[in-house]
């Protein structure tokens, strides 16, 4: 059978292929936009010091929001209301207030706290918290109540039965969590940390707002003093690609690792099934 040729599709592509093509050639032939700024400052030391501290922020705050994710989401799926309602609070209200607002929250926050004074430890809160530190507060804090109810998810998908075949061949709960569930849900949660990672890297822009010194604070920095805007911000947009590309690739090699074929049977249960082979033939 020959497939028939749809037309509709192909005069769309071409009219796709002709609006981008235009739309770049529009852009290149610009005579307001000096190209060879781009190259010149495409490697330029402050801008790569912009992007190993844009990196820091990026590594810091998934690491932290990683392990209080954990935390938040087991707090979620607890039985003991106080804790389930103090993560479902947490959830609710970093989830529902805007970033931005949570990074300039925490770099004026000496405003209400001018100092912490525990016995005759006295410390400035400006001084503590300087634009660094809120910046990673805010992105971190952020960050773990999305990462709390991704990781909640993947423990849900679990199927209750793991837990009770563990609690049978004897495992504590902590080594239910940590060898049976808790691997088994990283084939659900990898793939939405992995977006997630993607993501801190462009959100980490964000936090030029109180001039912490990433790639978007340094950019800025630069096109302040010699008013090459556009080129400046092409040339921050490059190497976030480039950074999110190299992440995209890292997120597929992981997921290709811990990737299984959901034929085979779980070993726990393997294992459990043995036990009760071993004990139906005793009896």
């Amino acid at each position: 059978m020959v497939p028939r040729r749809n037309w509709g599709e192909w005069i769309l592509a071409a009219l796709l292929m002709l609006g981008v093509g235009g739309f770049a050639l529009l852009v290149a032939s610009s005579p307001n936009v000096a190209w060879s700024a781009i190259g010149e400052y495409l490697f330029d030391p402050t801008i790569i010091e912009g992007i190993k501290l844009t990196l820091l922020f990026t590594v810091l705050a998934m690491v932290i929001s990683i392990v209080a994710g954990v935390v938040i989401a087991m707090m979620r799926l607890s039985s003991n209301p106080v804790l389930s309602g103090f993560a479902s609070v947490y959830i609710w209200f970093f989830r529902g207030t805007p970033l931005l607002v949570q990074i300039i929250f925490w770099f004026n926050i000496q405003l209400f706290i001018p100092s912490i004074d525990i016995g005759p430890i006295h410390l400035e809160t400006n001084t503590l918290i300087s634009a660094f530190t809120a910046a990673l507060l805010a992105l971190s804090l952020n960050e773990t109540a999305y990462m709390a109810e991704i990781v909640r998810g993947g423990l849900l998908a679990v199927d209750k039965g793991q837990s009770e075949a563990a609690t049978a061949l004897g495992y504590t709960p902590f080594q239910t969590l940590t060898r049976v569930v808790l691997p088994q849900a990283l084939r659900v949660i990898i793939p939405p940390v992995g977006n997630q990672t993607i993501s801190m890297l462009k959100t980490t822009s964000l936090v030029s707002v109180v001039a912490a010194q990433d790639l978007l604070t340094r950019v800025q920095n630069i096109y302040a003093k010699n008013f090459l805007i556009i080129e400046l911000l092409l040339v921050a947009s490059i190497w976030y690609l480039v950074m999110t590309t190299v992440a995209s690739l890292v997120q597929g090699w992981i997921e290709r690792r811990l990737g299984q074929s959901e034929s085979e049977p779980p070993r726990l249960w393997r294992a459990f099934r043995r036990l009760s082979a071993a004990m139906g033939s005793k009896g």
